[in-house]
């Protein structure tokens, strides 16, 4: 089994276990083959190990994966939120950033509905 940025590989085409490194999806996994020269139809398992150390080196130089690409993230929202901007003052109070509609969507940001009683007229 591979493992490249802290991540076990499965066995699987080379094109679809580099998509299991976080911030790596189909189309940088198909770039990523192409300039190391593997095949993206070969098992991970049947890559020689200078195969697998081309691949690990090309994903260290030239992409930002896992915890580099995941604390960039998470320091891009906190800078938001700390200029007090629109979307900082959304991701603050956990309701969508980019402009949804909120009276009936939205459970995944809003998280599960939370009953108010009805007033009596």
């Amino acid at each position: 089994m591979a493992r490249i940025a802290g991540i076990d590989l499965p066995n699987k085409h080379a094109e679809i276990a580099l998509t299991y490194i976080f911030g790596i999806g189909r189309t940088s996994a198909k770039e990523i083959c192409v300039k190391t020269g593997v095949d993206p139809e070969k098992r991970m398992n049947d890559l020689s190990a200078e195969e697998v150390n081309e691949l690990r080196k090309v994903i260290e130089n030239e992409y930002k994966v896992e915890g580099r690409l995941r604390s960039e993230t998470a320091l891009n929202i906190k800078r938001l939120m700390d200029i007090g901007c629109y979307r900082g003052l959304r991701h603050r109070r956990g309701l969508p950033v980019n402009g949804q509609r909120t009276k009936t969507n939205a459970r995944t940001r809003k998280g599960k509905a939370k009953t108010v009683a009805k007033k009596k007229k």
